[in-house]
């Protein structure tokens, strides 16, 4: 992976490993409603200036509204409600460590619906030395959450999954702004209702008020923009792996803000978690098939094959390649 998709990656795994305690903190006094339609609304507001100013933004939508309105459906409309409800009854830290099996749904998604990128054995060893760590990190932290709150994570990793897919497939060249903008203010108009019924009727604490900002500004706004870039950089099954990051940062964070301790087997936990990550996004070697005009050797496929002129040949020399030449076979061209 190149320099800026690892400076992607960790950004994206600290700026989508700290809405889990801005959820818990917001769910406590506003609805999960309100919580998306904040987050929607304010990454709305914010993006939709630039992506108009970009030029064309009618155009793109009339042209790619069936994959936009799919990827806003499963990415955001229901996996952040779902999220944002379940944090209810269970801990931020949890709510982290469950949406960490979405790399392993994106393996088996690929699979099942056709993989265009090559798996091999060292990036599946980095997939299973993540789930381990985060099992390692997840089993004592499953008391306390009823079937419901399980099953609403379990549909928020499934949408984390497939929504990669469907944008890289059908939306990867759409410009980034004009992608997610549309999708945060369609977000936001199917919650407004929703949230107008739940509105509060005292003042949110100031706690709550900074939990929702930071999850507008900050993992909204700009997480969507790094994460879109992020996927067209690696591609969709590497791009969610930083989720492998997530439990890290969320258990991080409860440490320094809720005083939860950091345990050797935390610790242990951290370390599978970065292994795996670092292994899982390995660059994939692909190995293009044998067809007509090639053949296999030990060391892989040759040159395509050449058929043996009917006659005399003339020499070949070995000059530097230009846009005169009319053929190249490993830097070789014929006299002219």
């Amino acid at each position: 992976m190149t320099a800026r998709g690892w400076f992607l990656f960790s950004l994206m795994g600290v700026l989508w490993g700290i809405p889990y305690l801005m959820i818990k903190v917001a769910v406590d006094g506003v609805s999960p409603s309100m919580v998306v339609f904040v987050r929607c609304a304010l990454g709305a507001a914010l993006l939709l200036p630039f992506a108009i100013r970009q030029g064309g933004l009618a155009a793109t939508v009339r042209t790619h509204w069936r994959p936009m309105l799919a990827f806003a459906v499963i990415e955001v409309i229901g996996p952040w409600w779902t999220l944002t409800d379940a944090e209810r009854h269970l801990s931020s830290s949890t709510a982290g460590l469950l949406i960490a099996g979405v790399p392993i749904v994106a393996v088996l998604l690929t699979r099942f619906f056709g993989d265009t990128e090559h798996l091999g054995a060292r990036r599946l060893t980095g997939l299973m030395l993540g789930l381990a760590g985060v099992g390692v990190l997840t089993v004592p932290h499953l008391t306390g959450g009823d079937v419901r709150s399980l099953a609403e994570v379990a549909v928020t990793v499934i949408g984390y999954a497939t929504a990669p897919l469907i944008m890289a497939r059908h939306l990867k060249q759409v410009p980034t702004l004009q992608l997610i903008a549309p999708v945060l203010l369609l977000s936001a108009i199917v919650y407004a209702p929703a949230a107008a019924l739940t509105w509060p009727t005292t003042m949110p604490s100031t706690s709550v008020l900074a939990s929702l900002a930071g999850l507008g500004v900050i993992c909204t706004a700009l997480a969507f923009v790094v994460f879109l870039e992020l996927i067209r950089e690696v591609g969709p099954t590497r791009a969610t792996v930083f989720t492998y990051v997530n439990p890290a940062v969320a258990v991080a964070a409860g440490a320094l803000f809720l005083d939860e301790r950091l345990t050797t087997t935390v610790l242990l936990a951290f370390a599978l978690i970065l292994a795996g990550s670092f292994l899982a996004t390995a660059t994939a070697t692909a190995t293009a098939p044998a067809g007509p005009g090639r053949k296999r050797t030990g060391r892989g496929l040759s040159r395509p094959s050449r058929p043996t002129p009917a006659g005399p040949e003339r020499p070949s020399r070995r000059v530097a390649w230009s846009t005169r030449q009319t053929s190249r076979a490993d830097g070789r061209v014929k006299s002219l």
